[in-house]
């Protein structure tokens, strides 16, 4: 065999090379995009169920308070002319409104609680975040302090409330929430505005995180919206 039969051969062997490589790449290429599509296709799916569901969720929690709304109505025209009724009546408005399952509205605080501004070079980040025992004490703070409501970004506080640490958020009743935290809080102004004394927890963490706190004269927190559990209570038979 010549030298150049086999210059010809190995050229030929090289390209041959070149070309099974660029159809392998080429068909993993394809394989991926495919992969790709069919996975946002399956998101767009996921998410148009998700919609979906939003929706009728919204649907029947708007329906729910139109008939809470005309079963309110209905009991009142019901108890007008009744005072042993009516005082039944009120006093169920009243335990619907410490248990949380109404609005209120009233005088009292409003205190936001934001993460701080971390220096430069510091390695203990966590110091200047709002943490949910940050939470937890603000509200006990509060509670001690005589307040009637209290929310957390519209989350109301009750007695079966849960603040715990979720990742990066914090979850209140079950609600991821995050910084800015506003702390609403109907009572008395001048006791509640006390938590902010000196040497108490607020200002503790006015050292590394930034707080707001004001009073106002017309205060909206809304009720709780769950469902209330009691998992080792029983009523006395």
């Amino acid at each position: 065999m010549s030298n150049q039969q086999k210059i010809k051969r190995s050229t030929m062997a090289v390209i041959c090379f070149i070309l099974t490589m660029a159809i392998t790449i080429q068909l993993r290429t394809m394989s991926k995009q495919d992969s790709s599509v069919s996975q946002v296709f399956q998101n767009d799916g996921l998410k148009d169920t998700l919609l979906q569901w939003q929706e009728k969720y919204s649907d029947i929690t708007k329906e729910l308070e139109k008939s809470l709304k005309e079963l309110e109505a209905k009991r009142t025209i019901a108890t007008q002319n009744d005072e042993k009724a009516k005082e039944k009546n009120d006093q169920v408005t009243k335990n619907n409104m410490l248990l949380g399952l109404t609005d209120v509205t009233g005088q009292g605080i409003i205190l936001t609680a934001a993460d701080g501004q971390t220096p430069k070079g510091t390695d203990n980040i966590s110091e200047y975040l709002v943490h949910d025992a940050d939470l937890r004490e603000i509200v006990s703070e509060l509670s001690n302090a005589g307040a009637e409501a209290i929310s957390i970004n519209d989350q109301r506080i009750v007695n079966t409330t849960c603040i715990n640490c979720a990742g990066n958020v914090i979850s209140i009743n079950g609600e991821k929430v995050s910084s800015p935290f506003v702390i609403k809080a109907i009572g008395n102004q001048e006791s509640l505005y006390g938590i902010n004394r000196p040497g108490g927890y607020i200002q503790y963490m006015k050292d590394a995180t930034q707080i707001d706190l004001k009073k106002s004269n017309n205060i909206t927190i809304k009720k709780f919206d769950g469902a209330l559990k009691f998992k080792y209570s029983t009523t006395v038979k």
